[in-house]
């Protein structure tokens, strides 16, 4: 049995996950909700099909960690934390830990930032994108891609529009 690594976020129109302070307050949709498609996939149905979380230090410092009590989340940090009940702290190789969790047949959430996400983009080891797209330009801020990656081939799933905000599912050709 095979698990997957799906990497699922919100960018801005320009592609920040967050502005050059690190906040998100504007993933919003624009209050219209005119053209949203039939088809939705709530993010509660995402959270409940996941079996492991990993994010970074930042997330977890944010308190992102609290909406993931009943899953195993992993925290990428250089700082030495004492692991609890759920949440292990990985210092070093994040990447060999998930790839093992994916083939033990783990579903795996990668969940932010943009320093977490660079080296499974760069491994290849994510299998599907889940991109929400906000209405918002910020200009600035914290990237989602951070550069010099692989070409990596997707295929177009599925899409829905809620509220201005286009979410797109892409998976590995």
């Amino acid at each position: 049995m095979s698990g997957k690594v799906i990497l699922n976020l919100a960018i801005s129109l320009d592609g920040y996950i967050a502005d050059e302070n690190g906040g998100y307050d504007w993933i919003i949709g624009h209050g219209n909700h005119c053209l949203d498609t039939e088809n939705q996939y709530p993010f509660s149905d995402f959270k409940d099909s996941i079996d492991i979380v990993v994010m970074g230090h930042t997330c977890y410092l944010q308190g992102f960690a609290s909406d993931y009590t009943k899953k195993k989340v992993y925290v990428a940090s250089n700082s030495m934390q004492e692991d609890t009940e759920n949440i292990e702290f990985i210092r070093g190789d994040i990447i060999s830990i998930i790839i093992k969790e994916r083939d033990a047949g783990k579903t795996i959430y990668l969940f932010g930032g943009g320093i977490l996400i660079d080296p499974f983009v760069k491994a290849n080891v994510i299998d599907e994108y889940m991109i929400s797209i906000i209405p918002t330009i910020l200009g600035k801020g914290i990237p989602l891609f951070l550069g010099n990656n692989p070409t990596i081939a997707l295929s177009l799933n599925k899409y829905s529009i809620e509220d201005g905000i286009i979410h797109l599912f892409y998976s590995k050709k």
